[in-house]
């Protein structure tokens, strides 16, 4: 072999031994990026109980007329691609809108996917399940206590079943979850309780004697065995229908409002394109989520105008937001709902000499005033445009009322 063959050879091999290792092997790194949008006022693709798919809507009421809407509320996502090679790792470290992390902050090493897998799913039944509550609470629906499992070594075994509505306690009526737990708890191990109850229509009564709360339990506290969980008294029903690879808990916040928007009169969307993310109680309360970048930048490819921002996630949202969204920030269900009719309201936006940008905002009911929003914007923006106001400070100021001196309006996250 020649020496210029040998040098040719020499360089050669260490080059393709480079290439097998960047795409023949794995690293534990994985990269995070906008995900796929789901509008929660459309449809779903779910599979059917013969394998086939079809679609559903994804917001489906039962018991009472659904109010037909327009617009979009969009649930967002962040997509995870793992089993990276290294080639592919440093393709999505260069592109700007991917980050790479290490696996184990996606993927606890302790946990299997299909561990992860089950535990996001989990946590997006429990998110549905907050959604419902939240929105009930808000329209004002009468709720009432069912039980939605039995232990099958509790004390309600042989007594109550999966379905049946709690009316009473010992004579005392309850009126809720909330009630049952409390007059439950109320009891020591051993005491005998009767318990109300209607099945399939039927109203009926029985007695059972409570069990101690077991290991990790109160000992002094007694068990009734059941899971139960609140349900509209007036035979409303709702079932929420998501693609099956979506899970965790940050679709909440879009889910209670589709609720709304399905079971009340008006457009909770105005007829926009809305999107946003966030965790919510059953109270109302909205919570933080993860990957608020990735899903503001999802909802903008979809041509999504107005983001719901949790007020926790606003300092990290208004870094790089695209131009033609704005994010409003919300802390609660009725905020969000306020926020969202104060964008629908017919807004004029124009730019004034000073920095200074007035928008008038209608009143959200009849009692509360018209307002006054004055933001501040850098100097930077001679011309102020609605897609600016997420980077702009903002004052809100009381326009004059004979009837009223409090104001309403909604917020966007400061930049």
């Amino acid at each position: 072999m020649s020496r210029r063959l040998f040098t040719l050879f020499a360089a050669l091999v260490p080059a393709v031994l480079l290439l097998v290792l960047a795409t023949a092997g794995t690293v534990p790194l994985v990269a995070m990026g906008p995900g796929p949008t789901y509008d929660t006022l459309g449809q779903a693709q779910v599979e059917n109980e013969d394998g086939d798919v079809e679609d559903v809507p994804v917001i489906e009421v039962t018991g009472r007329e659904a109010d037909e809407t327009t617009g979009s509320l969009r649930m967002t996502t962040v997509a995870v691609r793992d089993r990276l090679t290294l080639l592919d790792a440093m393709r999505f470290w260069l592109d700007p809108a991917q980050v790479v992390v290490p696996r184990d902050q996606v993927f606890p090493p302790e946990s299997s996917r299909e561990e992860v897998r089950e535990s996001n799913a989990a946590e997006m039944v429990g998110s549905e399940n907050s959604a419902e509550a939240a929105a009930y609470r808000q329209l004002g629906i009468p709720m009432q206590p069912r039980v939605e499992g039995v232990d099958p070594d509790g004390a309600a075994a042989g007594h109550l079943e999966e379905g049946d509505i709690l009316t009473s306690i010992d004579g005392e009526q309850v009126s809720d979850a909330s009630e049952v737990v409390e007059q439950v708890s109320a009891h020591r191990p051993g005491d005998e309780v009767r318990l109300g109850y209607v099945r399939d229509g039927v109203e009926g009564t029985t007695t059972t004697t409570l069990t101690g709360a077991g290991p990790d339990g109160d000992p002094e506290q007694g068990r009734l065995g059941i899971l139960v969980g609140d349900t509209p008294a007036d035979g409303t029903d709702v079932t929420i229908s998501v693609a099956p690879d979506v899970g965790g808990p940050s679709a909440g916040l879009i889910l209670a409002l589709a609720i709304v928007d399905r079971l009340s009169p008006g457009e909770v969307t105005g007829g926009a394109n809305v999107a946003g993310s966030g965790t919510i109680r059953p109270s109302g309360e909205v919570g933080s989520i993860g990957g608020i970048r990735h899903k503001i930048r999802a909802a903008h490819e979809e041509g999504a105008t107005e983001f719901l921002v949790p007020a926790a996630n606003c300092a990290e949202a208004v870094q790089g937001t695209p131009d033609g969204i704005r994010l409003i920030e919300v802390s609660t269900l009725s905020g969000a709902l306020e926020a969202l009719e104060t964008a629908a309201s017919g807004v004029s936006h124009r730019p004034a000499a000073d920095g200074w940008h007035f928008r008038k905002v209608g009143p959200t009911s009849m009692s509360a005033p018209a307002v006054q929003e004055h933001h501040r914007c850098p100097s930077a923006h001679p011309a102020i445009r609605p897609a600016d106001l997420s980077r702009c400070r903002v004052v809100v100021v009381p326009s004059p009322s004979p009837s009223s001196s409090s104001s309403s309006s909604s917020r966007f996250c400061p930049g």
